[in-house]
Parts: structure tokens; sequence; C-alpha cells
């Protein structure tokens, strides 16, 4: 998958799938099960680092992470979250931090947060150089301090605002829009107005795609998750049975058994 192939399935009205995943395994099932794109996000901090907040993740760990990665998914279109505090301090720091995320990571494209002015103008540059640029807005983790985890956009001047947003990122040449925890009806505005395609998160079902975290799709580790989320299968309790399953018989010693022991026939003669 391709970006040019993604851009086909937007003008035939095929919905995206992309999916947010932070390793080799989980990569790897997410290719073999034909998911179009993969999103290496910063929420890598919360979901597999065990961090406060996706402000703690470094560049050092996207690129660690997003390697891993393209190793699982050689062939599924990967995109990488700029972490926090590499996009928004000047332009130039920016620019140069994205191309050095792009080179170092392999992803096929970059995500941003946010429309402000410094931001606009380095996802202009950045596209100039080549890069690919997803934007991102709604709610935006790397703002959490200010926003809070809620529904954005809530009264008619938010709104207004967010889709002056999201022309302005079109306008920068973004290749497309992540739309997070907005209402319905705005995010399906938003998408009938914009010529790029935007992938839905809590943005209800008019966006021309969706993505969900591995983990939470999977209920992997997360016993708490937003209302949009919905999870297709329950690893928690598979887990934690197979878990106690392995302890109950290594402590009763019915494991190892014959089927899992080595033997050699000189050792048994003797």
């Amino acid at each position: 998958m391709n970006l040019k192939q993604l851009l086909e399935q937007y003008e035939n009205h095929i919905p995206i799938t992309m999916v947010t995943a932070y390793d080799y395994p989980s990569a790897k099932t997410v290719e073999e099960s034909g998911i179009d794109m993969i999103l290496v996000g910063d929420s890598v901090a919360t979901t597999v680092l065990g961090l406060d907040s996706t402000i703690q993740v470094s560049m050092d760990d996207m690129i660690h992470h997003t390697k891993a990665v393209k190793r699982g998914a050689k062939d599924t279109f990967t995109v990488v979250d700029m972490p926090f505090s590499t996009v928004g301090v000047s332009v130039d720091d920016t620019v140069r931090n994205g191309m050095e995320l792009y080179k170092q990571s392999n992803a096929q494209a970059l995500k941003i947060e946010g429309a402000h002015p410094i931001t606009l103008e380095a996802i202009e540059r950045l596209t100039d150089f080549g890069v690919p640029i997803v934007g991102h807005i709604g709610l935006t983790p790397q703002s959490f301090g200010i926003t809070g985890y809620a529904v954005q956009a809530k009264t008619e001047e938010a709104a207004l605002n967010l889709i002056q947003e999201a022309k302005a990122l079109q306008e920068s040449g973004i290749v497309m829009l992540v739309l997070e925890a907005i209402p319905s009806d705005l995010a399906k505005r938003v998408t009938g107005e914009l010529n790029v395609p935007t992938i839905g998160i809590g943005a209800g079902s008019h966006t021309d795609g969706q993505v969900l975290v591995y983990h939470d799709i999977l209920q992997y580790g997360i016993h708490r998750y937003p209302k949009f989320v919905k999870p297709y299968l329950n690893l928690n309790e598979s887990i934690q049975t197979a878990l106690s399953q392995f302890r109950s018989e290594v402590k009763d010693r019915t494991f190892p058994n014959e089927d899992t022991t080595y033997k050699v026939k000189v050792w048994e003669e003797k």
C-alpha cells in the first residue's frame, strides 16, 4: 500500500482503515489482516511504556518503535507521530526534526498535531522537501494539559475555528487529516469541505476512514477506554487464563510433560 493507492481508495469512496500499533508482532498481525495503514502513535508512551502522558515520549522512542513496526509490516503504509517539543518551537526546528524522523524511522509519512502558524509553515516546507504530512485536529493529546481529554469543538465558534484549521492545513499541503473526538455532524462538514481524506477517531461515521489503537481493539492491557472505542476481543481474559494455567501446571509438575521434553537415546540406555 502506498500513498497513491490510498488516495485512489479515497477518490473511489472506499473507507480507509488505520490501526495504531507500536511493535513488530502487532504490526505483523495488522498487515496480515489487510489493514490499509499503521500509525505509530506517541500514545506508545501510555499504552506500552507506562508513562503518564504522550508528552513524555522522545524522538528516539518514536524512531525505535517505528523501525520495529516496519520490520513487521514492510508493505503497509506507515505514519509516525512527531512527538511533543519537536513541533512548533520554531519553523526551522520543526522542519529539521521532521526530516530527521522521516529519514531515521523509515515511515512513509509524519503526523503533526495542531494548526499553529509555525506548524502550518513547517508543514509547507516539509511538503516541499517531499515529506508527506498527516494533520491532526480536534482532541490533540499533546495539548491535553489545556484542553483535557474531552470532546472538542462543541460550540459554534469552536466548530468554525476547527473548520478554518482544517482548511489551513489542507492549504499547507497535508495528504490526510485525523479528526479526533469531535461531534459527528462537524466531522461530516469538514470531510465534505476538504479534498484530502479525513480519518476519524471518535468523530462518527462520515469521515473517509477510521483509526483505533491495536490494544483497544483487542482489549489487551487496557481496562478503561473512551466511548468511541469498540473492543472486538478480550485478550486480557485469555492471557490471564493462559498464564494462570501455566503457573498451575508448573506448580503441580504436569508441565513439562513427555511431549515437551527432549530425550537422547544414548542417555536413556545408560
